[in-house]
């Protein structure tokens, strides 16, 4: 048989480096207009560091099912040589034949192929890399609910800065109207001089406190940007206020320990990875079983490129394990270990899981109930202070009470803002605890 190009050019492609192209990673893209909660959560979701990472390690996990997939596919390998040698004869052993050839050439060209037919250990390998990456990909999911969920507070805490220096401007425009009417009562000498000193001292107070909660604002600002892994100088503008939300949430805790059992991503990885450690360990027992594999050969060889000739073998080899030094009865125990080891992890989770159900519901009810008390405060503190202008215009009291008022007002606020923040922190922790922020609203 002559050396066909065929072959020739097989073993060049088989020789050739496979080139590998690497996806260039996204990079943030900063929102364009106003963004809701829901945004930021998206947006913390998809471009949350540890969400991206995470990510990526799907990718590797996914590789790694193609490498044990690999152990099932054909082997294909290909070689060319060339010798220049000389013989001694007599080292044969052929009777009256002696003595060294002259020196001469020879060329090979090999291909070579192997095929597994059936091995049980592998196909367990393959399906145990199948469910990790299956358990990669659920702990993605978690990763971008945990960085979703991140993005969301820091919006909160964004929202709450917002709502406080907008409390602050108008706790100095009720200030500046109250030192306004001290000076004219002090003017018409119906108050004395002190009332006007302790209107000041009120109005230079809440003065500091709107610089502090504008402080707080930019502060909270670059956190969301951080969340959202935004550049520190892109510009955000929030759509939502701290009012109330809609929920479509079990809150009955029973109810919503049995939902999070079913909907959380991290106990879903979990129970991909007792799969997959309980797939291991079948995988390691099924190497007791015998394997079937075929292989062959195909060369053509000769002294000369334009006479080369071509021969091949093939071989259905057929292995039967019977002892490797009891390596295999200490992997089973090792893994088996591992096996109780995960199915302890499992169900702590499960635990963890269904408590942190009841306690973001128990969390939901109370800061609604927080939402409405801060508001009855709010309303008492703005009547009192509104009584108290009026017994000071008439002068039958002094500055001391549109004071002690004013301040009553302005811890009312901070104190309905807080509770509307952690109404909403609350609301973001059910929807997470219970594995459906995506569904938040």
């Amino acid at each position: 048989m002559r050396c066909s190009l065929p072959l020739a050019a097989a073993l060049v492609v088989l020789a050739a480096p496979s080139a590998s192209a690497q996806r260039p990673m996204a990079q943030p893209v900063a929102p364009t207009g106003p963004i809701t909660l829901l945004d930021a959560i998206t947006l913390g979701r998809s471009q949350g560091v540890n969400a991206a990472i995470a990510q990526l390690n799907v990718g590797e996990a996914n590789a790694r099912v193609g490498q044990r997939r690999a152990d099932l596919l054909p082997n294909l390998s290909g070689g060319a040589t060339y010798t220049r040698q000389t013989l001694n004869l007599a080292e044969f052993g052929f009777p009256g034949i002696t003595g060294v050839t002259d020196p001469f050439s020879v060329y090979r060209l090999q291909v070579r192929a192997s095929q597994t037919l059936f091995d049980a250990s592998l196909i367990g390998r393959l399906r145990a890399a199948r469910d990790t990456a299956v358990a990669a990909g659920l702990d993605a999911q978690a990763a971008g609910e945990v960085a979703g969920a991140t993005a969301g507070l820091a919006y909160l805490r964004a929202l709450s800065a917002i709502e406080t220096v907008r409390a602050r401007e108008a706790d100095s425009a009720i200030a500046a109207t109250l030192l306004d009417q001290a000076r004219q009562l002090v003017g018409a000498g119906v108050s004395p001089a002190i009332d006007q000193t302790r209107s000041e001292v009120s109005f230079a107070a809440v003065r500091t406190q709107l610089e502090v909660a504008r402080n707080g604002f930019d502060r909270s600002r670059l956190d969301l940007l951080r969340a959202l892994d935004l550049p520190s100088g892109s510009r955000l503008e929030l759509a939502d206020s701290l009012g109330p939300g809609a929920l479509d949430l079990p809150l009955d805790p029973d109810s919503a320990a049995a939902f999070a059992r079913e909907h959380r991503a991290e106990l879903a990885a979990e129970r991909a990875r007792t799969l997959s450690a309980r797939r291991s360990l079948g995988a390691i027992r099924a190497e007791y079983l015998p394997s079937l594999g075929l292989s062959g050969q195909y060369q053509q060889s000769g002294q000369r490129t334009s006479t080369l000739d071509g021969s091949y073998n093939v071989q259905l080899q057929l292995t039967v394990p019977i002892l490797d030094g009891f390596g295999r009865q200490n992997r089973v125990k090792e893994q088996s270990l591992r096996l109780e080891v995960q199915q302890i992890r499992e169900r702590d989770l499960v635990n963890q899981v269904e408590t942190e159900a009841r306690q973001a519901v128990l969390d939901l009810a109370s800061a609604r109930q927080q939402v409405a008390i801060a508001g009855d405060r709010l309303r008492l503190a703005e009547q009192e202070l509104a009584q108290a202008q009026q017994r000071f215009q008439a002068g039958v009291a002094g500055s001391v009470e549109t004071t002690n008022a004013q301040s009553s007002v302005i811890a009312a606020r901070d104190a309905l803002i807080q509770a509307r923040v952690n109404f909403g922190t609350a609301r973001v922790g059910a929807y997470r605890s219970l594995g459906v922020i995506d569904q938040l609203k």
